[in-house]
């Protein structure tokens, strides 16, 4: 009977231009493998050396050199198994994103993607080549047959077939493929459509962290050569994952391989939005953060998840009442950093908001209060969150969500002040469903008067945020319609939606790109997310 062959697959964060950590990394790992695990072979995710996606990095000759070296470095370490490495390969002025196949101290072949993915957040035909002259990787290890692709390769069906008909029994496909709702759903079918056209067995390993706005969550998965889909490994953690291929049957057995608990849409929002959280601190030397705890439902669940990523301890939250402010939103921010463990400034605005409304009252003389004074508040909150950030150091989050970016409900130089915002790619209604399922997870920590009372930005006397949008169950599926499915305003009302309103929210979401061009970055979990992923022009005379 043939001895399996036993794979060991790095679900791990290997930091954009973090080249030389990455490759030292990177080597202990191959190490590890082979005396931890016993490991034939080991596999790195898509250009684990550079990062993903280097983005303009990848224009830096010096880069592409250092990168090179890297991987000179880790190969020349490589003894007693066979490893698996993505990096960016320059040929002269040429760039490739490669993976290569390394064994007994050589790069025994480089594999060249084929596949450039052009579209939502990636930008790879910018930056790398197709080589014409491509030829598939196959390479033995352990008596098996084993082939490479890398990441999109895998979702068309030629690279699987080619790298099948040349011999491969089991196909290796490194990834950095980030998080979007229903995006397991869509691998699992892929990878059983993929394994019963060829009978070949599939390994997809998957990158882990947070990278600006984008997040990946790992999640890798394996498939049998006869279609059967294994359940994926836990999602947004980084871990090591032992298996064993049985090349006679083609089936994998795992030895060390931590599932899922919990694959809802809620679960994976949330760990994706604290991991996204987490990782941009991190990676950018933050240990602290800001935020302004209003009473409200968007800042109670940013709260939450700042002490998710970074811990109590790390978090202050600051109150900052005006005139407007009721009783119950001091009460209610209150409530919840007691119960959190987080420490809360209080820092009333009526004085500097006064001061403003004193310097511009000549100017302002005859005209009536309007939304330049509710936006001076928020303004006055801005610049008392930044002092703050700037004095103590820390980076201070925004609270904004997407139903609000969307419409131009937030205020440039305001609430848009800060570095990261965690709810950027969450509609409203999202928002509270994140609120009510962290909720049951452990302690009770947003405090249910804040999910339950009418949203507020208490900007004027009883103001309540359906006095100007209509209610957010209404505002969001046209909002999802419009920004997610880019539908036209004549297909949202064929589907039943008011005209007068759909028109209204059509007209906001064009005006309000301004705005958001000017946004913090924010964890992308949705399938058109502002930013890197909905790139619309400012200046825009196209109406539908």
């Amino acid at each position: 009977m043939t001895k399996p062959l036993r794979l060991a697959l790095a679900q791990f964060d290997f930091p954009v231009g973090a080249v030389e950590a990455n490759a030292e990394r990177i080597t202990a790992m191959i190490e590890h493998a082979r005396d931890e695990y016993g490991a034939d072979l080991v596999v790195f995710p898509e250009l684990a050396i550079s990062g993903y996606p280097p983005e303009d990095l990848l224009f830096r000759p010096s880069f592409l050199a250092d990168c090179a070296a890297a991987l000179q470095r880790i190969a020349s370490r490589v003894r007693g198994i066979v490893a698996v490495v993505g990096w960016p390969q320059s040929v002269g002025s040429i760039v490739y994103n490669a993976a290569s196949v390394l064994r007994d101290g050589q790069i025994e072949q480089t594999y060249r993607k084929r596949e450039l993915p052009n579209y939502a957040v990636f930008d790879e035909r910018r930056y790398f080549d197709v080589d014409p002259d491509r030829e598939n990787c196959v390479f033995e290890v352990a008596g098996v047959q084993v082939g490479l692709l890398i990441c999109e390769d895998l979702w068309f069906a030629e690279p699987l077939a080619e790298t099948v008909e040349a011999g491969a029994a089991l196909v290796v496909v490194p990834n950095a493929s980030p998080f979007e709702h229903d995006k397991h759903v869509q691998r699992d079918t892929l990878l059983a459509q993929r394994t019963r056209e060829t009978g070949a067995a599939i390994v997809y390993l998957n990158m882990v962290g947070g990278q600006d706005a984008v997040v990946f969550d790992g999640a890798s998965v394996v498939a049998d050569g006869d279609g059967t889909v294994h359940p994926a490994a836990a999602a947004f953690a980084e871990q090591w994952l032992v298996l064993e291929f049985d090349a006679e049957t083609r089936r994998f057995a795992p030895l060390q391989w931590v599932e899922d608990g919990d694959e809802s849409r809620d679960a994976l929002a949330w760990r994706a939005v604290v991991r996204g959280t987490r990782d941009y601190c991190r990676k950018n030397g933050f240990d602290k953060v800001w935020l302004g705890l209003s009473g409200g439902i968007d800042s109670a669940l940013v709260l939450a998840i700042a002490v998710d990523a970074l811990g109590a301890e790390n978090v202050t939250a600051v109150r900052m009442p005006s005139r407007y402010t009721a009783d119950l939103s001091n009460d209610l921010a209150a409530e919840q950093c007691e119960t959190q463990g987080v420490r809360l400034l209080t820092l009333p605005i009526e004085k500097p908001f006064q001061g403003f409304l004193d310097a511009l009252s000549e100017t302002f003389a005859g005209r009536p209060v309007d939304i330049a004074e509710e936006n001076l508040q928020s303004r006055t909150r801005g610049a008392l969150m930044m002092a703050l950030s700037n004095k103590f150091g820390g980076l201070l989050l925004t609270t904004g969500n997407k139903s609000e970016y969307a419409v131009g409900y937030a205020t440039i130089y305001g609430d848009m002040a800060g570095g990261y915002a965690p709810l950027k790619d969450l509609y409203k209604t999202e928002v509270y469903s994140l609120a009510r399922w962290r909720n049951t997870v452990g302690d009770v920590v947003i405090p249910r008067g804040v999910i339950e009372r009418p949203p507020s930005a208490e900007l004027r006397e009883n103001q309540k945020d359906q006095d100007s949008l209509p209610p957010y169950d209404v505002l969001d599926a046209i909002l999802l319609r419009h920004v997610d499915l880019e539908q036209s305003s004549e297909e949202i009302i064929a589907a039943g939606f008011d005209r007068e309103t759909v028109e209204r929210i059509v007209r906001l979401v064009r005006i309000s790109e301004w705005k958001r061009h000017q946004a913090a970055p924010g964890p992308k979990i949705s399938r058109r997310a502002f930013g890197r992923e909905r790139r619309y022009p400012i200046t825009n005379s196209y109406r539908a």
